[in-house]
């Protein structure tokens, strides 16, 4: 298995003109990414922690040229990534919005790891998921038939987020301080959700 280091990664990014607040968005995704593998693999699951680092950074490779082209940014990225020489990274990334299957093995996988990470993080903040949630349906709901299928999609993801954190001695909003309180936005009263 082929995985690239995180100075490529950072190359491949730059290589691809990534603006400045996507790489932002990708590096606290692979911030969360690695904490959450490092608690289930001290919990005993088995994950491949530099196969979640480098997808977790690459999830969006593609997303700036989609803004003109309207391409499926995690499939293209996905493929991309396959072209290179990385296949195993590029099936991660191309799950990072809708997983293949849910919950396919008794433990969480890299690919679980990665889409609920993206999920928890909006723009350059550890967000709640339906805090998420909203901005999702409200940025990219088109018809109903969309709006349907991201409902179901965070259906899932909300049990996605059971599966994961039943292993974990902590909860999902704590998952702001065990990285960086500063990335968490003030709740409507004016402290930070913890």
């Amino acid at each position: 298995m082929r995985i690239p280091e995180r100075a490529q990664c950072l190359s491949l990014l730059d290589d691809m003109d990534m603006p400045e607040h996507i790489l932002a968005h990708s590096e606290l995704v692979c911030q969360v990414a690695l904490l959450l593998t490092d608690a289930l693999q001290a919990a005993g699951v088995v994950l491949n922690r530099p196969l979640v680092h480098a997808s977790a950074l690459l999830h969006d490779i593609t997303k700036p040229r989609s803004f003109t082209t309207g391409e499926n940014h995690s499939k293209s990225g996905g493929e991309y990534l396959t072209v290179l020489g990385f296949p195993e990274v590029g099936d991660v990334v191309r799950q990072h919005v809708v997983l293949d299957a849910y919950f396919a093995a008794e433990h969480p996988s890299e690919a679980e790891v990665v889409n609920y990470s993206d999920k928890r993080v909006l723009h350059d903040q550890i967000v709640p998921l339906d805090q998420r949630m909203q901005y999702i349906l409200h940025r990219y709901a088109k018809t109903e038939a969309h709006i349907q299928m991201l409902q179901k999609v965070w259906a899932q993801t909300a049990q996605l987020e059971l599966r994961l954190f039943a292993h974990l001695p902590f909860g999902p909003l704590q998952l702001c301080d065990r990285v960086d309180a500063n990335r968490c936005p003030p709740d409507p009263e004016g402290q930070k959700f913890n």
